[in-house]
């Protein structure tokens, strides 16, 4: 949970108020920045979806005008955007969810006044080409098809430029499109953090575990099943009755509907679980433990936390504080029970999307797109996205 803040800031800790304004300046001058890049620009301005406030759908605007990103650490390199897609978190980031954080994120020195972040480019998936490099960047060169997640805290991916870290960028899947490619890094990263980083499950040890899936129909549940199945688990997965027939495919082994009764009557007549993923949250997490084998190492780990909201509605000292107590409490309530209670986040990572990479090409994991928009209609896919009731993920193809 730490991790999501701390990184950035320990990088730069040492760096001043005068080397950070210096740094904004460079940033204006693209002929001064581009020396610590491979190549030159040809062009300063772009197509990009962006938002100059926080609200509904309608804040999302268009503009031709789009400064292209350009390399400001060496260890940077521009993707031109091929295909991206829409994720729960940029409808809720569209409506201002996280804005603290995430602006502590881009600003850990605090000297940007609140409005800063504007106008600001959604998007966290990107498949496309690279298009310069920075000097430090030894594994890509231009003209290499990669794909990436872009953390929430830069600038997204509804642009025909995206500037990211070369260790958050890994080579494309070859047996993907671009199209393909851009449904799966944002939720199956999201989903390696919970299942492998903080859940332990990995190939050499999955084999035989029983493994619940709430929220099994999106975007992270239909990646969940298909990861923990290839590491051989027995899979049971929470759904709607019209998606048994997806997350079968996918290779769940039992299929529990959630409206055709009380989940939690349903799963008393199946065998206790060694994981559970919940990506449902609310009341799920009230009876959702008592389904793990006690004594065994067996763990729960929700995507569902209160964090960023903490930090909106207290502040960053006061949410910080509310968040370790909530999570600390818990932690030790269930340790004291039997079962692991762990939180989870999304963790851009060039490393974990090779090891994807790898399984995707073995035929392992198949990107699940409900529906594909053209880059002009970026506003209808966020309307659906927002209504709910995912069947997978939603791609915006941008060339």
């Amino acid at each position: 949970m730490m991790e999501f803040l701390n990184n950035s800031i320990l990088r730069r800790r040492t760096t001043c108020i005068a080397m950070h304004l210096w740094r904004s300046k460079m940033i204006q001058k693209a002929s001064v920045v581009r020396k610590i890049s491979t190549t030159s620009p040809k062009l300063t301005v772009m197509p990009a979806w962006v938002i100059d406030k926080y609200g509904k759908n309608d804040v999302l605007r268009f503009t031709q005008n789009m400064m292209i990103p350009v390399i400001t650490y060496p260890n940077e390199v521009i993707i031109k955007v091929h295909a991206a897609s829409v994720n729960p978190i940029d409808v809720n980031m569209r409506s201002g969810y996280g804005a603290t954080a995430l602006n502590m994120k881009r600003d850990p020195l605090h000297i940007t006044t609140k409005g800063d972040e504007f106008p600001l480019t959604l998007g966290r998936d990107v498949s496309g080409v690279v298009m310069e490099c920075g000097l430090d960047v030894k594994y890509f060169k231009p003209g290499d098809e990669v794909w990436a997640a872009v953390p929430p805290w830069k600038q997204g991916t509804f642009s025909e430029f995206v500037v990211v870290s070369g260790d958050e960028v890994s080579y494309k899947p070859k047996s993907l499109t671009h199209s393909q490619a851009a449904s799966l890094p944002y939720v199956a990263l999201t989903a390696w953090s919970a299942i492998n980083k903080v859940g332990g499950l990995n190939d050499k040890n999955c084999t035989g575990k029983r493994v619940l899936i709430l929220g099994a129909s999106g975007g992270v549940g239909t990646f969940a099943i298909q990861v923990v199945k290839a590491w051989g688990a027995h899979v049971t997965a929470v759904c709607s009755q019209d998606a048994s027939g997806l997350v079968r495919r996918l290779g769940a082994d039992e299929m529990i509907d959630y409206k055709s009764g009380n989940v939690e009557e349903q799963l008393k007549s199946l065998q206790p679980f060694d994981f559970i993923l919940d990506n449902v949250g609310g009341s799920t997490e009230t009876w959702a433990l008592n389904f793990l084998k006690k004594w065994s190492g067996a763990t729960y780990v929700t995507l569902v936390t209160p964090f960023l909201l903490n930090l909106d509605q207290l502040g960053i000292a006061d949410g910080m504080l509310q968040t370790g107590v909530t999570v600390g409490s818990k932690t030790l309530k269930h340790f004291w029970q039997g079962v692991h209670y762990r939180w989870a986040f999304f963790m851009a990572s060039g490393p974990s999307l090779d090891e994807i990479a790898e399984l995707v090409d073995a035929g392992k994991i198949q990107p699940v797109i409900e529906q594909t928009f053209p880059f002009s209609k970026v506003p209808e896919a966020f309307l659906k996205v927002e209504g709910g009731h995912a069947r997978g993920k939603t791609v915006i193809d941008v060339v």
